[in-house]
């Protein structure tokens, strides 16, 4: 029985994904020179690839003057959310706590990402003005 196909992005899809978030609204020629920049690929196995992702949902094409025009359908933020979740349920179960401690203990947080994280956990835990409340009153 075949398996589902998957709406997160192969590595190879997200390379492409990443041309198209840079670069904007790209002909075949250009994405598959931008991916070629980083490791060989032929100009027939990009085609192929978008029109897989274009089936996923991950790209839409529009007709241009010497062929077509893709762009990302699929949002930086909504392919790191997908692709996170999905690290975290099945490496970490489910626990930011377990991929921040595995962060750590493999020395993969810098001073400087260290000083960011704390500054981002003390804006999350600082206190937000209420909004609901009226001014002015004694």
């Amino acid at each position: 029985m075949a398996r589902r196909p998957s709406g997160q992005p192969t590595d190879a899809e997200l390379a492409i994904l990443r041309v198209l978030w840079d670069a904007g609204p790209s002909a075949l020629g250009a994405v598959r020179e931008a991916v070629q920049a980083s490791r060989p690929v032929a100009l027939t196995t990009v085609a192929t690839t978008l029109k897989v992702m274009l089936d996923k949902g991950l790209v839409r094409r529009e007709d241009g003057p010497r062929g077509y025009i893709w762009s990302a359908v699929a949002t930086r933020e909504a392919a790191a959310s997908g692709m996170l979740g999905k690290l975290l349920d099945h490496l970490f179960d489910g626990s930011a706590r377990g991929l921040v401690a595995h962060l750590i203990e493999e020395g993969a947080l810098d001073d400087r990402d260290r000083r960011a994280i704390r500054a981002m956990l003390d804006a999350a835990d600082a206190p937000k003005p209420d909004r609901q409340k009226e001014g002015g009153g004694s």
